[in-house]
Formats: structure tokens, C-alpha cells, sequence
């Protein structure tokens, strides 16, 4: 059997290696890393929203003005089984900037429980 005949055309895959930021050592000294779903704020357009496990029940959320973000990573895409995927990402956000924490609960009295 001839070898070109065993040859095929190889398909292109949709993976990408890992690149570290060009100065990743003094990014991490001056800089922290933040992962999660990234989401329009929803009235302030200077800010960003990222979710931090956007399929979890008891999920919290960070709030960062854009102006403090100095590197973004894309993350693998999360899906759920019916094929609904959320875009992940890693955000370094300069130290010492603002930033706010939420976490929305549900007001309930927990002794009726």
C-alpha cells in the first residue's frame, strides 16, 4: 500500500496552548488575578461585572472599574448539558484600586426551617 494513501488531511482543533502575559513576574507583583464570567454593568459603562461561578446557586459577583484591568485572559467556555455556554475570563486588576464584593441572599427566616 502506497504511504499517500494512508495519509489524510488533518482537521484543525479548537485548542489553544497557554500563554503567559509578556511580564508576567512583575504582573503578579503589582497586580491580582480575578476569574469569572465577564458582564456589562448594567448602568455604569466605566465598570465591569465578573460573575464568579455563573451556574452555581450561591454565586457572588465582583465589581471593577476598567480603567484598573491590565491584562485579560480568556478562559475555556463554560457549557451546560443543554448547550448553553457562558465565556470565562481572568482579569488582572492593578493593587490597591477599588473594588466590590456582593453576594445576593435570600431573606428568610431560618428558624421555620
Amino acid at each position: 500500500m502506497k504511504i499517500t494513501n494512508i495519509l489524510q488531511k488533518a482537521e484543525k482543533f479548537e485548542i489553544q496552548t497557554y500563554k503567559k502575559p509578556g511580564d508576567y513576574a512583575n504582573l503578579t507583583k503589582s497586580h491580582i488575578s480575578f476569574s469569572g464570567s465577564p458582564q456589562k454593568h448594567p448602568y455604569d459603562s466605566e465598570k465591569i461585572i465578573l460573575v464568579s461561578d455563573p451556574y452555581c446557586a450561591n454565586t457572588f459577583y465582583f465589581e471593577f472599574y476598567t480603567r484598573d484591568i491590565y491584562y485579560v485572559e480568556e478562559l475555556p467556555s463554560m457549557v451546560t448539558i443543554e448547550g448553553e455556554s457562558i465565556t470565562m475570563a481572568r482579569i488582572w486588576v492593578k493593587k490597591q484600586s477599588l473594588g466590590v464584593r456582593c453576594t445576593p441572599f435570600r431573606v428568610e427566616d431560618t428558624r421555620n426551617i
